[in-house]
């Protein structure tokens, strides 16, 4: 996670005051069906503009390059967030943050819970972030653990399914064994 860049976009912003943006993806139908006879759904990046004092009114269109150069910081923002997700677990997947606590995360251009439990203790303290970053690094920890777990226990079921055969295998071998000595056996008394 480059921090100095993420910061750099955040100072040169030429935002407007009393107007907040937000880039997100939507879920759009194309209006196209597939081969099924269901309809095809794409992505779309959004914008959502929100002017202050204004809560009723709410600008939400697809984004255009307008908007970008209009909002950088906040479609630098949304980058991040898109670079970052598919790397690590999203902050809205981590138990021990609230709402307020993820979206003040995000504005610091933290988005995953990997980013989280990376950051450099000095900056951690910086943005005043030491508790949510103990707990990533906890929940990762733990995280580890179990994945170390359910491998022992998957090394373990292979290794029962093994004995098990085997079993199956000797008794079908000493059945095969036991019949062919009572053969022999048989063989000499004649």
């Amino acid at each position: 996670m480059d921090f100095a860049m993420f910061n750099k976009i955040a100072t040169d912003s030429c935002s407007e005051d009393g107007v907040a943006a937000r880039f997100y993806d939507r879920v759009v139908k194309t209006g196209e069906i597939d081969a099924n006879g269901l309809p095809k759904f794409r992505l779309t990046c959004f914008c959502e503009i929100r002017i202050k004092d204004n809560t009723s009114e709410v600008y939400d269109q697809p984004a255009t390059a307008e908007k970008i150069r209009r909002f950088p910081a906040e479609y630098a923002r949304y980058r991040m967030a898109k670079k970052q997700a598919p790397e690590g677990t999203p902050l809205e997947q981590f138990a021990f943050l609230d709402r307020a606590e993820v979206e003040s995360l995000k504005i610091r251009g933290i988005f995953t819970v990997e980013a989280l439990a990376e950051l450099a203790d000095d900056k951690a303290c910086q943005l005043g972030v030491e508790k949510e970053k103990h707990l990533a690094e906890s929940f990762l920890r733990q995280a580890k653990n179990n994945r170390l777990l359910q491998e022992w226990q998957q090394k373990e079921e292979e290794y029962r399914a093994k004995i098990s055969y085997l079993e199956e295998e000797n008794a079908a071998l000493k059945q095969a064994a036991a019949a062919t000595g009572k053969t022999r056996r048989e063989r000499k008394k004649k």
